[in-house]
C-alpha cells in the first residue's frame, strides 16, 4: 500500500502539470476567439499553415496548405509578405503588417503580427503570430484621410493636401533633372456672380468650373481648390512651352460653355498665374508665392487673362522680404513678443467705455513695436496666419478669464475666415471656455465673409450659439450687401473709417453713414464708427444714431491698459 501512494504521489505532479497546460491553452485559445484573432503556425519548408481562433474570419476553405492563402492575396499587395518569406538572417525577427485578401463579397484586410523563425543558413523555416480582420478599421482611416485631404465643396484636394503634392514633385523634379508646373485658376469676379445670382448659384458655379478644369488635364496631373475662387493644377513632367498651351485649354474650358445652376445659366471665365519648376522657385511654399504673383499679374490685364512668373530683382527683394518677416513673426511668437493693444470702444451716448478691440503689434528686438499692417498681409501670403489668429484667440480668452467685467472684440484674418477646418477649431477652442463667451465680440472683414459664404454663416451662427457676439469690420471698403449681412446675422456693423473721417467736410459720406446706420437699425444691429477724429464728427455720428465710437480722439491702442496693471 506505501509503495501504492508513493507511486501516487510521484506520478501526481506530472499529471496536474499536464492539465495545467491544456487549461491554458484552452484560456489562450478562448483569449484569441474574443478578441477575434486567428493563429497561425506556418511550416514554410512543408508549405502547410496550422489555424486556430475564430476560424470564421478567413474567407477560403483550405486553409491548410500555404499556396491557397498566398493566391487569395492579390499579386500587387504581396510584397510585405514576401518580404518577410524572403529574409536571410540566423536570428529571429518580429514582423507586422496589413494583408489584402480576396473575398466573395470583396477584398479583406487583415493585421498580421508574428515573429519569423530561421531555420538552416538563415532560410526562414516559420512563421508564428496572429491574424485580426481590420477592413472596417482600415476603411475608416481611408475615409477619414480623404476626408482631410480634401475640399468640402468640390472633392477636390484642399490646399494643404496640393501643397504637399507640389512639395513632392519639385523634389522628384530635382533628383530626376525634370520639369514641372504649378498653376493658379482664378473664376474671374465671382463676387458679381453671387451678387447677382445668390451664393448658392456661385457655389454651383465653382463646383462646375472645377469639374472643368479637373476634365482638362492629363491622367497624372493634380487639381486643388487653393481659397474661394481658386483652383490650383500641378503638371507633373511639363516643359515650360506648354505650360501656356495647358493654361489655354483650361481658359477655353471655362469659356467656351456656360455653367448650368439651379439659378439658371451663368457664364464664366478664369484667369491663369503659372510658374515653371524648379526652375523658379525651389519649394512648395515659393511655388504658390509666384504662382498667385503671375495671377495678379493676369487679372491686372482684365477677364480671361495668362502670365507666367517672371524673374526680377523687384519681385526676388518682395520674396525676400515676405520671407524675412515671416521668420520675424515665428521668433516673436516663440519669445513671445507677439503682443495685443487694446483701443477702446465708447457707447455714444454715455461716452463711457464699453470694450477694447484687441490689435496686434509685434515687439522686436531692439524695442520698436511694430502695427499689424507691417507684418499680417506677409502672415496671410506666407500660409502662417492661423499661427497669429490662434495666439490672438488664447491671449484674449485668457485676459477673459482674468478680468470678469471685461468684454473684448478679436479679429480673424481674410485668410483664416477662408478655412473651414480653422474656424471650427476655433469655435471649438470657444465651446471649450464658453463661460467667457458673453463677453467676447468676433470681428470679420467684409471681404473675408464674401468667400466661402455658407462656411462663414455656420461660423457667426455657431458662435452665435454659444453667446458670442460677431461685428463686421470695415463695412463699406467692399461690396457686400445689407441682404447679405442679414444672411450671415450678425450683430454689429462696424462703419470703415474712411467714410468717418473729416465726415463734416464731406457730404457724400454723411449721406452713406446716415443711410448705412437707418438699414442697420431696421435690421436690428448695432454699429461702430471707426477713425472718428473730433468731437464735431462724434457729435454729428450721435446724430445719426450711431450707437459707438472708436478713434484716436477717443484713446489709441495701448498695450497696458489700466485694467491690466492690477494684475
Amino acid at each position: 500500500m506505501v509503495d501504492l501512494l508513493k507511486a501516487s504521489l510521484q506520478k501526481e505532479p506530472t499529471a496536474l502539470a499536464g492539465l495545467s497546460a491544456v487549461q491554458d491553452s484552452q484560456r489562450l485559445r478562448s483569449a484569441v476567439q474574443s478578441a477575434g484573432c486567428v493563429t497561425f503556425d506556418w511550416d514554410v519548408r512543408a508549405g502547410t499553415i496550422a489555424w486556430d481562433g475564430t476560424l470564421d474570419i478567413l474567407p477560403f476553405r483550405d486553409r491548410r496548405r500555404a499556396q491557397i492563402f498566398i493566391d487569395n492575396i492579390p499579386r500587387d499587395k504581396r510584397g510585405p509578405l514576401e518580404s518577410v518569406l524572403d529574409i536571410r538572417s540566423n536570428q529571429p525577427s518580429a514582423f507586422s503588417f496589413e494583408l489584402e485578401v480576396a473575398a466573395a463579397m470583396g477584398a479583406v484586410v487583415f493585421t498580421m503580427v508574428g515573429t519569423r523563425i530561421p531555420g538552416e543558413n538563415g532560410v526562414t523555416a516559420r512563421l508564428v503570430g496572429l491574424m485580426r480582420d481590420t477592413t472596417e478599421r482600415t476603411r475608416e482611416l481611408q475615409r477619414l484621410t480623404y476626408l482631410a485631404t480634401r475640399d468640402e465643396l468640390t472633392g477636390h484636394l484642399n490646399r494643404n493636401a496640393l501643397r504637399e503634392e507640389l512639395a513632392q514633385a519639385i523634389e522628384k523634379a530635382k533628383d530626376e533633372k525634370r520639369h514641372c508646373a504649378f498653376l493658379v485658376a482664378s473664376i474671374d469676379r465671382l463676387a458679381i456672380i453671387n451678387d447677382s445670382f445668390g451664393f448658392g448659384t456661385g457655389e454651383e458655379v465653382i463646383v462646375g468650373v472645377g469639374e472643368r478644369l479637373a476634365r482638362s488635364l492629363r491622367g497624372n496631373d493634380v487639381i486643388g481648390r487653393t481659397a474661394g475662387n481658386k483652383f490650383g493644377v500641378l503638371l507633373r513632367n511639363c516643359q515650360e512651352a506648354e505650360i501656356a498651351v495647358v493654361a489655354g485649354r483650361l481658359k477655353r474650358a471655362v469659356r467656351e460653355h456656360v455653367v448650368e445652376t439651379s439659378g439658371g445659366q451663368v457664364a464664366a471665365t478664369c484667369s491663369v498665374g503659372a510658374v515653371w519648376l524648379p526652375h523658379a522657385a525651389g519649394s512648395s511654399q515659393d511655388a504658390m508665392l509666384r504662382a498667385e504673383q503671375a495671377l495678379h499679374r493676369a487679372r491686372a490685364r482684365g477677364r480671361d487673362g495668362f502670365a507666367i512668373y517672371e524673374e526680377g530683382p523687384q519681385r526676388e527683394t518682395a520674396r525676400l522680404r515676405l520671407m524675412g518677416i515671416a521668420d520675424e513673426i515665428v521668433a516673436a511668437l516663440k519669445e513671445k513678443r507677439l503682443h495685443l493693444a487694446y483701443q477702446p470702444i465708447l457707447d455714444a451716448q454715455s461716452r463711457q467705455i464699453s470694450h477694447y478691440e484687441c490689435l496686434l503689434r509685434l515687439a522686436r528686438p531692439d524695442g520698436e513695436v511694430m502695427a499689424a499692417s507691417y507684418f499680417i498681409s506677409a502672415a496671410e501670403q506666407m500660409g502662417i496666419v492661423h499661427l497669429i489668429d490662434s495666439f490672438a484667440l488664447e491671449t484674449v480668452i485668457t485676459q477673459l478669464q482674468t478680468h470678469e467685467d471685461l468684454t473684448l472684440a478679436v479679429n480673424v484674418s481674410g485668410t483664416a475666415s477662408e478655412d473651414p477646418a480653422w474656424l471650427q477649431g476655433f469655435v471649438d477652442y470657444v465651446r471649450d471656455n464658453k463661460e467667457v463667451a458673453s463677453r467676447l465680440i468676433v470681428e470679420l472683414t467684409e471681404t473675408a465673409a464674401l468667400h466661402l459664404f455658407e462656411e462663414n454663416a455656420r461660423f457667426v451662427t455657431q458662435l452665435r450659439e454659444l453667446g458670442v457676439r460677431v461685428a463686421i469690420d470695415d463695412f463699406g471698403a467692399g461690396y457686400t450687401s445689407f441682404r447679405n449681412l442679414q444672411l450671415l446675422q450678425v450683430d454689429t456693423v462696424k462703419i470703415d473709417g474712411s467714410y468717418v473721417k473729416n465726415l463734416q467736410e464731406s457730404p457724400e459720406n454723411q449721406v452713406f453713414v446716415r443711410t448705412l446706420v437707418g438699414l442697420a437699425k431696421n435690421l436690428g444691429m448695432k454699429t461702430v464708427a471707426e477713425w472718428v477724429g473730433s468731437d464735431a464728427d462724434a457729435q454729428l455720428l450721435q446724430s445719426f444714431g450711431v450707437d459707438y465710437f472708436q478713434g484716436f480722439h477717443f484713446g489709441e491702442p495701448v498695450l497696458e491698459p489700466e485694467w491690466s496693471k492690477a494684475d
